[in-house]
């Protein structure tokens, strides 16, 4: 003898509910949303290029990118490394807050590792008494250019700080005339250059585009 079939439960029978639209926006941008500022914040981030300071390696509109991971991963709160994956080296170009007002970021080229001796003669850069070729600074003639005394120059980089300088040297405000960067303020090393754009051409630079940063 069969048994009479149970009525099928209303929990069976009714089809999941579809989210609507405006949820599924609303889900997806705040999904984008946590992802975007946590790679801003322990991975990658992008800079715009305000000044001359850094030309010819970088020019007035390049749009670049930062790893945060060349050296290690920050407590973003406090600017103490979790841990360390290395340190800055010389020749690394580097974003930093800026001693003197730490809600500026700037960009400049590391010069001096901890203990380094750095001398600046007629414009010459010595490191631990070498004299340094370097063939990505914008081109200066020493004898016809008017010195300051930034430009004879003598100091030993202490603990834990960097020494760093503009490519332009003789259009950047650097190590020179406010003193050195604490490690735990390099916000990270610039890798890439995404975007360029000539205001003065309106036009973008194409050949600039992708270009590794050195």
């Amino acid at each position: 003898m069969s048994e009479p079939s149970q009525p099928p439960s209303s929990r069976e029978t009714s089809a999941p509910k579809k989210k609507s639209l405006a949820r599924e926006l609303t889900e997806g941008l705040l999904t984008a949303f946590v992802i975007a500022a946590f790679l801003k914040l322990f991975v990658i981030q992008a800079f715009r290029i305000p000044s001359g300071s850094m030309i010819p390696t970088l020019l007035i509109g390049d749009q670049i990118l930062v790893s945060k991971l060349s050296y290690g991963v920050k407590n973003p709160f406090h600017d103490r490394y979790l841990f360390r994956t290395g340190h800055p080296h010389r020749g690394d170009v580097v974003v930093f807050k800026w001693p003197k007002d730490e809600t500026k970021d700037f960009i400049k080229r590391v010069i001096g590792i901890p203990g380094d001796h750095i001398q600046i003669i007629k414009k010459k850069l010595y490191v631990n008494g070498v004299l340094q070729n370097e063939p990505y600074i914008q081109s200066i003639d020493p004898e016809t250019t008017d010195q300051t005394p930034r430009d004879n120059f003598d100091t030993i980089v202490p603990p834990h700080s960097y020494f760093v300088m503009g490519d332009n040297r003789d259009d950047s405000y650097d190590s020179r005339f406010w003193g050195f960067v604490k490690s735990r303020k390099i916000v990270g090393r610039a890798i890439l250059i995404y975007w360029s754009w000539d205001k003065e051409h309106d036009a973008i630079r194409l050949a600039r585009l992708g270009r590794i940063i050195h």
